[in-house]
């Protein structure tokens, strides 16, 4: 699986995103009211994960969720600073494990064009089964479902980790420097949990 770099993969997602709610800008989260007067609960169920992509397909998750096990950085997901090594725990190897630099919050930080190193209590990549790098919106959406991927999550576990998990959390929390993720995470929860009630339906 490659980074998502290329123009014909990040054209796939923003067409997407544009199916689902052409006048919603990429950087607001509609409520799941939005989708009421879409009919069709499978059409709906499909347009709420769009929606709730904006957020899955922003650098702030995208970033945890790289192709390989060395996370990316910045807006336009770049290599990490220094080059590390994740592991299969998500946390890095000894000598550089991921806390010897990210604490338990954001730091303010002096001579580097973020303005800040992230912090959270753990902070981790996200498995090598949930990379979501490269991958269309339908893949990820596939993906997420899978217990066998997802760390053997069923939609409730999904729900509760996308709407209230704080690790998640942070990326509308990501310190100076950095772009937050649109909306809010309760809104996204609520898209997830609407996108979970219509069906689990995957976009085409």
């Amino acid at each position: 699986m490659k980074p998502l770099t290329s123009c014909a993969a990040a054209a796939g997602i923003v067409t997407t995103l544009a199916w689902a709610n052409p006048a919603s800008p990429p950087d607001k989260l509609q409520s799941p009211a939005a989708f009421n007067d879409i009919k069709d609960r499978a059409e709906r169920s499909a347009a709420l994960f769009v929606e709730a992509g904006k957020v899955i397909t922003h650098p702030r998750c995208l970033n945890c969720h790289p192709s390989a096990r060395s996370p990316t950085q910045g807006d336009n997901r770049q290599p990490h600073v220094p080059p590390i090594d994740a592991g299969e725990g998500g946390m890095g190897q000894p000598g550089l494990f991921c806390m010897s630099c990210h604490q338990a919050k954001n730091v303010k930080a002096t001579g580097t064009k973020f303005r800040s190193i992230p912090g959270h209590e753990p902070w981790m990549l996200a498995p090598r089964s949930m990379a979501w790098q490269g991958l269309s919106l339908r893949e990820i959406c596939e993906q997420v479902k899978d217990p066998a991927r997802n760390g053997n999550r069923d939609l409730a576990k999904i729900s509760e980790h996308m709407g209230k998990d704080s690790l998640v959390g942070w990326a509308w929390h990501p310190g100076e420097g950095r772009t937050p993720a649109p909306g809010t995470q309760a809104v996204f929860g609520e898209l997830i949990d609407a996108w979970i009630a219509t069906g689990a339906a995957c976009p085409k």
